[in-house]
């Protein structure tokens, strides 16, 4: 499997986990909406993460929760943009636009940006997978549809992450820049969000990175009965499910608890394939 490359860093593919820092910089979101709309919280934000032992910020300026109202391009542009250049300004680390339009992403690129972390997988603006190339960016290909009827789940679900990485590769992405998400919380049942859980490592039989973004959402919600703020506990047992299954980069909001677990739960299975090797 090949590494990824985003920015001006270079990310391994297998062995280690790495962990993808949230600033949404929305009024709305369902988690922490309002908190980070403004310059000066957005980047101590940026601070306290990096810190905390992130390897990516994923900005995002539109929520995607369910029944959320689209914003146009121009206001989601003046929610991001501004804040990612000063994001680049500050520090250095790679940055990703959350967006599924290939004029925010434009102007996120422009502003610095290194990757486009998109719900869509390319299949809502046919002018996305363009721009990608041309900057010469990463870009995050999620799973997702406008329905949760399926007759094979998995084989569904990758039989679109195909046709994703097929619009990638007509467009002349490279596959050094290319990361998969199963799309936890779009287009599935909650009975089926947990299946992409737990089949996650079948989804490496397509060759790339996998991200997991299960932070805070409705199937842990679901599943604990607890509210959006109560759902810490919930998102580290999806985090150590995503290291045992072997992805390579997990989206979270609470980075410091997740990067414990995940240098534990490697920990872990270093000592196990060590063990194995010396039998």
């Amino acid at each position: 499997m090949t590494d990824i490359q985003i920015g001006n860093r270079k990310f391994k593919a297998s062995g280690s986990v790495h962990v993808m820092g949230i600033l949404n910089v929305t009024p709305d979101s369902f988690s922490d909406g309002g908190r980070y709309t403004a310059v000066y919280p957005a980047l101590k934000r940026v601070e306290k993460m990096i810190e905390e032992g992130a390897d990516v910020i994923d900005v995002g300026g539109e929520s995607t929760r369910p029944g959320y109202k689209k914003i146009s391009d121009e206001e989601e542009i003046s929610r991001t943009a501004g804040i990612i250049a000063e994001i680049k300004k500050n520090f250095d680390i790679p940055v990703s636009i959350d967006t599924y339009k290939s004029k925010v992403a434009l102007a996120a690129l422009q502003a610095g940006a290194d990757l486009v972390n998109d719900i869509w997988g390319l299949k809502y603006d046919s002018k996305l997978a363009g721009v990608i190339t041309e900057f010469g960016a990463a870009c995050c290909l999620m799973h997702n549809r406008n329905h949760t009827e399926y007759e094979d789940f998995m084989g569904e679900m990758k039989a679109d992450l195909k046709e994703s990485l097929e619009i990638a590769h007509k467009a002349g992405i490279a596959d050094e820049k290319i990361i998969l998400d199963p799309g936890i919380g779009f287009g599935k049942t909650y009975e089926q969000n947990l299946q992409a859980i737990c089949k996650l490592g079948e989804l490496r039989e397509l060759g790339y990175p996998i991200l997991l973004g299960a932070s805070r959402k409705s199937v842990i919600g679901l599943t604990l009965n607890l509210p959006v703020e109560e759902r810490l506990e919930g998102t580290l047992a999806t985090t150590v499910l995503g290291v045992s299954a072997g992805c390579s980069f997990v989206r979270v909001h609470d980075v410091l608890e997740n990067k414990r677990v995940i240098q534990m739960a490697e920990a872990v299975q270093r000592w196990n394939i060590a063990e194995a090797g010396g039998q």
